[in-house]
């Protein structure tokens, strides 16, 4: 087995309960299970969530994750007490997420309040070789005498999303002296999930089963000889249906016959597979560095393996919820993080992950197309939040103002229209990284097209030039602005890939090239001043500057909210994240050296970082820039979002977004890659406690391996490979090295893009 590193809960604490019970969650991207621990605590939240199965709950809410019962709870007697580290006291404690194979393993000594003690280990894990399969094991042995333990566990259908009841139980079974199943079916009758689960003690003992509640569980009682360890094996068959072609009957006996196959092989055995199974992630995807922070390579891992947990790569009807299945934040949605901060891993280590989460859009445009017709524009108008379709799922209102007893209206689905063009963006950078003809002649250019004529429906003409007016761009704090630079550039890209891929395929449509030539004339696009700054919309230059500085001492807070109100920050030149600087790293090319510095320059002391993508994206954009110092700070801030010290930092969910960006701001920022106009480029420079930097890359149909030392880097490629390596050209074959001071290092692209340019 690869020896990798693993994230360790440092100690029993009830205020950290939820933060690690979603940071070591079991997953492989169509199961998650939170890394609850098995006994209850009263903070705890429990959780088991399926990719792409949502339901909603009543008239004023919004589809979300559906909260599945539990299966991982265990109460755990030791001689009449029950089992807490609540009580008595902890003499030992270790508890590990392994990367290499997702195993969360747990082990206690425990003394009772009565002072006998007890070990206690459990083991858990999610296979990544069969997706339905979740393994246990609970382990108890008496360390100073003789004990009677009773052990009760089961499939508890109590859980909700926050107080709601999405599931309707439809029945329960026992099966032999083993095997208990619970049959449910969303309220609205659109899917059915079926929960089989195998129980059984390596000692043997009194046994019975109960069902009332919703809980369906099964009673072990037996008496334990000092030294000697009793463990519970629980295996998991977790599935579920929106065709119902068959009849539950024979779907639930499906899942039985599921079961008893990974029965017959046992824990250790189904392990081993999942093993196998997480190597081959590893070879594909693995980031290594020799430095002495060691918590720099074991942030890459848990990147790398989140990012794996979370994606749903064996359905394109699913795509990444903001929280991955790490927990109910965001209730599950999907949001342009998706196409932005978590594509491009999967883009340059698994292609094929990455064209099923675009065809996750692709399958949803008749929802997009019937947004954009309810506003009056054509084309299609993608959702803010996604579910399982294209509908919008943006709650309407936000919470209640508990002071004035009103509901805020949340803009985002109103007027936050830069997913659009974020759509068009991941669609064209999927093709430079893989051609994909097929892709691009069906789904690809469906897609450019759609969004591109949205675009061109919704400028508006102002004095013979054409503008986009009422958006919200990236930064969340200014909203209903004109001329929002990123959206503007956003969208004139759109429409000009567009075109583009036209003529590519030869695809002809009358009247789309004159309009969308037309557009690109006339769009506004706003150009930089003097000092190299571009204004993020209209009027942000012409408000007020105030000292920032003890808001961004607790970015991600929102403190700023609690001094002011939004429609105060939204007059003030106050950033919630990079927005122009998020424009400058999407859009390289389209900007000289000497702007990017200005925009960051500019922008950053402006900017809270009150969100989790923000830090991440100035660090790749500084790094760029040649300033690495600054650059690993921020890599390393964005590491602390959810690795950190803030005990609540995650507890409803990890920030996908900010993991898939630990991932990208070594790639894209310290190693240097970007895809501008279709050509790999590399441009490493590595933080000076950094000595190398090692990894993976799939690159159109070759396989890449990428060793940077110092000034040195080597590539061994499978294939041939063109690419830019510090501004030089090259071609990779085989395995070769170069030497930096071979090379005259050039400034990053340069002011390409034309557009309509008045004052």
């Amino acid at each position: 087995m690869l020896t990798l590193t693993t994230l360790t809960d440092p100690a029993f604490c009830p205020h950290s309960l939820n933060k690690y019970a979603s940071l070591m969650i079991s997953g492989n991207g169509y199961l998650g299970v939170r890394g609850t621990h098995e006994e209850a605590y009263t903070s705890q939240t429990r959780g088991m969530y399926l990719a792409g199965l949502y339901h909603r709950a009543g008239k004023n809410e919004t589809n979300e994750l559906v909260n599945l019962p539990d299966t991982v709870a265990i109460e755990l007697q030791l001689d009449g007490e029950i089992f807490t580290l609540l009580a008595g006291e902890i003499v030992n404690w270790q508890r590990e997420l392994n990367f290499a194979d997702g195993e969360l393993r747990r082990s206690v000594i425990w003394r009772s309040t009565a002072g006998n003690r007890f070990r206690i280990d459990s083991r858990r894990f999610a296979s990544l070789d069969q997706l339905s399969l979740l393994g246990l094991q609970f382990s108890v042995t008496p360390l100073d005498a003789p004990a009677q333990i009773n052990l009760s566990t089961g499939i508890d259908a109590t859980q909700t999303n926050c107080g709601r009841q999405h599931l309707d139980e439809v029945s329960v079974r026992v099966y032999g002296e083993h095997i208990l199943q619970g049959l449910y079916r969303t309220q609205d009758n659109a899917a059915d999930v079926v929960i089989s689960a195998f129980c059984q003690l390596s000692t043997a003992s009194e046994r019975c089963f109960t069902a009332r509640n919703r809980r369906l569980n099964c009673h072990h009682s037996l008496a334990v000889p000092q030294g000697e360890t009793v463990t519970l094996e629980k295996i998991v068959w977790v599935t579920h249906r929106h065709e119902q072609t068959v009849s539950q009957e024979s779907f639930a006996k499906k899942a039985i016959v599921a079961l008893e196959h990974c029965v017959a092989q046992g824990y250790e055995a189904l392990l081993q597979q999942n093993t196998k199974a997480w190597e081959t992630v590893w070879h594909r995807s693995r980031v290594t560095i020799d430095t002495e922070e060691k918590d720099d390579q074991q942030a890459l891992d848990y990147a790398v393996w989140h990012l794996t947990a979370m994606t749903p790569a064996h359905d394109e009807h699913c795509s990444i919820a903001a929280k991955g299945l790490t927990g109910e934040g965001y209730k599950g949605h999907v949001f342009w993080d998706t196409e932005i901060f978590l594509l491009p891993y999967h883009l340059l280590t698994h292609p094929e992950t990455a064209r099923n989460l675009l065809r996750y859009r692709w399958l949803n445009l008749a929802g997009a197309r019937e947004k954009a017709r309810r506003h009056g524009w054509p084309g299609a108008l993608f959702p803010w939040e996604s579910a399982a379709s294209g509908n919008e799922e943006t709650p309407e209102f936000a919470a209640i103002n508990i002071r004035s007893g009103l509901r805020q209206k949340v803009a985002s689905a109103l007027a936050e229209h830069h997913i659009v063009a974020d759509i068009a963006w991941a669609v064209v950078t999927y093709w430079h990284a893989t051609h994909d003809e097929a892709f691009m002649r069906k789904e690809g250019l469906a897609l450019l097209i759609e969004t591109a004529t949205f675009w061109m429906g919704r400028a508006t003409e102002v004095n013979g030039r054409l503008e986009i007016h009422d958006v919200i761009g990236p930064d969340e704090y200014t909203e209903h602005v004109n001329n929002n630079a990123y959206t503007n550039y956003m969208a004139w890209h759109n429409v000009s890939q567009a075109l583009a891929f036209m003529q590519m395929f030869n695809h002809q449509e009358t009247s789309f090239t004159p309009s969308a030539q037309r557009f690109l004339q006339r769009l506004w696009l706003p150009q930089a001043n003097e000092d190299g700054v571009i204004a993020q919309d209209d009027t942000f230059l012409s408000k007020p500057v105030i000292d920032l500085q003890r808001y961004k001492a607790q970015a991600g807070k929102q403190t700023i909210l609690l001094d002011f109100s939004r429609a105060e920050v939204n007059e003030m030149q106050i950033l919630k994240q990079a927005d122009v600087v998020m424009l400058n790293y999407l859009l390289p090319a389209h900007f000289t050296l000497q702007q990017c510095r200005a925009n960051l320059a500019f922008y950053e002391p402006r900017t809270i970082h009150d969100s989790s993508l923000s830090k991440a994206i100035h660090g790749i954009v500084a790094a760029r820039c040649g300033d690495i110092d600054t650059a690993y700070r921020f890599w390393r801030d964005g590491v602390k979002i959810d690795l950190g010290d803030d005990p609540h930092s995650s507890d409803d969910g990890i920030h996908a977004a900010a993991t898939g960006a630990i991932w990208s701001g070594v790639i894209q920022g310290f190693a240097g890659l970007d895809m501008t106009d279709g050509e790999l480029r590399l441009n490493p420079a590595l933080p000076t406690s950094w000595q190398r930097i090692r990894f993976p890359l799939t690159w159109r149909n070759a396989q890449l391996e990428v060793d940077i030392e110092n000034d040195t880097i080597t590539l061994n490629s499978d294939e041939p490979v063109s690419l830019m390596l510090w501004g030089k050209p090259i071609v990779v074959s085989g395995r070769q090295c170069w030497q930096r001071k071979d090379f005259n290092v050039t400034e990053i692209g340069t002011a390409t893009m034309e557009g309509s340019n008045e004052s």
